[in-house]
């Protein structure tokens, strides 16, 4: 996606008019325009001339973005693209309106209502008053003549906006005081008195005076919707300290280049992404993860650029430098996030689009409406006036990317972060959690659990043992035993014929006695296991840990139980997401006994086990004809079924393949950011609706009233200063609204909000089959093809390792019609 800065938008309806135009340009896929940043993302093999020259053709400006590559990012600038401008120039415009007005609302309404002294030359002279009034109306207008030439040059473009409906509104009236001026010098003293009761320069005046304050306003609360975004760049460091022939030079940050040697001292931020060469130290990485305990650091350990060293020295290698930091990857999210839009933005841009020229007609229709009546002029001007200016397209564009700015700003600081508004929207529609077991739930690392040695064996001699045979081995389970042995100070003995036998175990010998270490059934082979040893390696098997067996030739020696240990975080973060009304399912390659313990143990709703890394993906697809699913992963494998999912999601040390095919992406490895980010984004959603509840009911409230159809019923009527005043306060109640996320406690688990069930929703029902007999995915193929082709049979995983297949049901099947289509093919259903 390229990315253009656009000038001369106003509201929403100017986002509109360049959003079309662009999309006309032949090449172009894609366009989305963001009112909030000025800037448009424009996806398609059409030109930067071509597309800036269709903004330019709209009415506004357009320029190409600086492009960052690894060498020239620069986040000063970018944060200096991000600087309020406008506020300061609204400031001073403001303070140079309300001088002249003040002087302006002495005259006409001091004087003319309250008596309010005035120079006797001017006391009983009304077309002086007059005058006096027009020169500074005049004044406030010069001074405000941003909104006539926008409006004005938009509606010859014939895309009016709402610069139009002000500039419409205070030349209306300033055009009909000027008729009503002149008309008093034709007349006697009584017809101009009657027409000192016509003049509405006070009104002209007052409405771009008023419309300044809101502008200033809703630019003061823009410029802060940035500020997490702008806080981000401001962590990026600005020089490094670089070794170079065995001396330090300080160079800026934009020339580390990869594999560059550094140094960090204490209390200084870590320049670029690297991986320590030397040293040991506490580093600060709330910058980054939200986390606000340091985290420790010891030599091949990575490093984050914007992370803080607090304790020790350190001397590293640059791995990744520029666009690849990790800080710099967090800024181009937020940043695209920013300039996509969200599904639910359409209706607002549809209606914006052709807001403005109803609005007009509707001004029209009133002010010929009021004179067909009998009405004055002047009474039927100010009602078609008070439409125009009460009327505020901007609240309903601004509705959602403000809301959409804020959230992922606060998701930002917090370690959340997500990729396109379009997935910030949809995390909280998620009915379905599915997560991978290993690394998500679990530590993704086998540890040592249990140590059982034989009655005549010592702990420490068992440990000795198994190290000893699993030293050689390259299996996970043995890293898991060799790393107990570390932390014991255990010393190896010597080995020699060692041999791996895939599938059972390894053999060796120590002191020319045959050694054997494996599964139950291998071990079983050599020595006979006492009946309280395979009681206790069944127990283990039912808590969700793998038991390995270890004898030599005559002797058995003890059993060492290994497992994946689940993270201590999870049994929270499931029970977060059940609470919140989400059905959460395990997805694992284990037997089912053991993914049915940790599944257990972590509190899932739903096991399904032996589901093979390709499997996932259909899995997840199964899953999603019961509703939209959220996938969590962190693996390569993970990959397909993160991209299937309605939203995918890569936790904390996620793969880069992982977090590539995500939607959002946690940078803690914590399972609580899921309910947090699924949290977030429903607060988000509720914000938006808000917003926009406020946008439309506003204006469906406040037309009408300025249009004078209550007068007849209430006697009510809207003088064109207070609409004015009211367009004003509506885009700051819209982005004032936004701004409340940043104060939204995402990790309080008070503020769950659960989706509403659909009502339309087909209830969906799961059978599962134990089957003996699959030897192999061919054996899982043909069991899937037999079950679907029965009525009622959504779809079928079926496993081979798990020895079963899950159905997924549309209607009730009879268990014997399942039973019978399977044993049919030459398979046995035993439950």
């Amino acid at each position: 996606m390229e990315q253009y800065s656009v000038t001369g938008m106003s509201c929403a309806a100017c986002s509109a008019r360049v959003e079309k135009a662009v999309e006309k340009v032949e090449g172009v896929t894609a366009c989305s325009v963001s009112l909030l940043t000025n800037s448009m993302g424009v996806e398609g093999s059409a030109s930067a001339a071509e597309i800036i020259s269709a903004v330019e053709a709209a009415g506004y400006g357009a320029a190409l973005k600086d492009v960052h590559t690894a060498e020239n990012v620069d986040h000063q600038s970018a944060e200096e693209a991000l600087k309020d401008r406008d506020t300061p120039i609204l400031k001073q415009r403001l303070i140079a309106s309300v001088g002249f007005l003040l002087v302006l609302m002495y005259f006409s309404m001091g004087h003319a209502m309250w008596g309010w002294p005035v120079p006797a030359v001017l006391s009983e002279n009304y077309v002086a008053l007059g005058l006096i009034q027009l020169l500074l109306t005049a004044a406030v207008m010069v001074i405000n003549q941003k909104f006539f030439i926008s409006g004005f040059k938009s509606l010859l473009h014939r895309a009016p906006n709402m610069d139009t409906l002000v500039a419409l509104g205070s030349s209306a009236a300033f055009v009909y005081s000027t008729y009503a001026l002149f008309a008093m010098t034709a007349g006697s003293t009584e017809v101009a008195m009657h027409y000192m009761h016509e003049l509405y320069f006070e009104s002209a005046a007052m409405i771009l005076a008023l419309i300044t304050v809101g502008k200033m306003l809703e630019a003061r609360s823009k410029g802060k919707t940035t500020d997490a975004l702008k806080g981000l760049m401001r962590l990026s460091p600005k020089t490094a300290t670089v070794l170079s022939n065995g001396k330090e030079r300080v160079v800026p940050v934009s020339q580390v280049k990869k594999g560059d040697i550094f140094v960090v001292r204490p209390g200084e931020s870590i320049p670029v992404d690297g991986v320590i060469l030397e040293g040991h130290s506490a580093v600060d990485e709330s910058s980054l993860t939200g986390e606000s305990v340091p985290v420790d650091k010891a030599v091949n350990d990575s490093v984050s650029a914007a992370t803080v060293n607090q304790s020790g020295f350190l001397r590293c290698t640059a791995a990744r430098v520029g666009e690849d930091t990790t800080i710099s990857q967090i800024i181009k999210m937020v940043e695209d996030a920013a300039a996509t839009k969200a599904p639910i933005a359409k209706i607002a841009d549809k209606v914006s689009g052709v807001f403005v020229p109803i609005v007009i007609a509707i001004a029209v229709v009133t002010t010929i409406v009021w004179l067909l009546v009998g009405e004055s002029f002047g009474f039927a001007l100010a009602r078609g006036i008070s439409v125009l200016v009460i009327s505020c397209p901007c609240a309903l564009g601004l509705a959602t990317p403000v809301a959409i700015m804020v959230g992922n700003g606060v998701g930002a600081k917090n370690g959340i972060l997500f990729k396109t508004a379009a997935s910030l929207e949809s995390a909280g529609r998620v009915e379905i959690v599915a997560l991978d077991k290993t690394g998500t739930i679990t530590n993704g690392t086998p540890l040592v659990t249990d140590i059982v040695p034989n009655n005549d064996v010592s702990e420490n001699e068992l440990l000795q043992f198994a190290c000893t045979m699993e030293r050689q081995s390259e299996h996970p389970l043995a890293k898991a035993i060799l790393k107990k042995g570390e932390e014991r100070k255990i010393e190896f003995q010597e080995i020699r014929d060692f041999e791996s036998l895939p599938g059972n175990g390894v053999r060796a010998r120590i002191n020319d006695t045959e050694c054997y270490a494996g599964n139950r059934t291998f071990i079983t082979k050599f020595v006979s296991v006492p009946e309280n040893m395979l009681a206790q390696a069944d127990a283990f098997s039912v808590e969700g840990k793998t038991p390995l067996f270890f004898c030599t030739a005559k002797k058995f020696i003890g059993v060492v139980a290994v497992a994946d240990t689940i993270k201590a975080d999870s049994p929270e973060a499931i029970a977060q997401l059940k609470a919140m009304g989400i059905r959460v399912v395990m997805l694992t390659g284990d037997n089912e006994k053991t993914a049915q313990a940790i599944g257990k143990q972590a509190g899932v709703d739903e096991v399904i086990a032996g589901v093979l890394p390709n499997g996932k993906e259909s899995v997840i697809r199964s899953l999603q004809k019961t509703g939209r699913v959220a996938m969590v992963g962190d693996g390569i494998n993970d990959a397909p079924a993160l991209t299937r999912a309605d939203i995918g999601i890569a936790i904390g040390a996620g793969t880069d393949i992982a977090i590539d095919a995500a939607d959002v992406v946690l940078m803690k490895n914590s399972l609580c950011d899921v309910p947090a980010a699924i949290r977030l984004s429903r607060a988000t959603l509720r914000n938006i609706h808000e917003n926009l509840f406020w946008a439309f009911i506003y204006n469906v409230i406040g037309i009408p009233l300025a249009a004078g159809v209550w007068i007849p019923i209430f006697g009510w009527t809207l003088n064109p200063m207070f609409g004015a005043a009211a367009m004003s306060l509506s885009s700051f109640c819209v982005v004032s609204n936004a701004l409340r996320l940043n104060f939204f406690k995402l990790h309080d688990a008070g503020k769950n909000m659960k989706i509403r069930a659909k009502k339309s929703k087909e209830v969906k029902m799961e059978k599962t089959l134990k089957i003996e007999g699959m030897m192999c995915p061919h054996c899982e193929a043909t069991v899937k093809k037999t079950l679907e082709a029965i009525d009622g049979v959504e779809s079928v995983v079926a496993s081979h390792t798990a020895k079963n297949a899950v159905i997924t049901l549309s209607k009730d099947v009879a268990d014997d019609v399942l039973k019978q289509a399977v044993e049919a093919q030459g398979y046995t259903v035993i439950d």
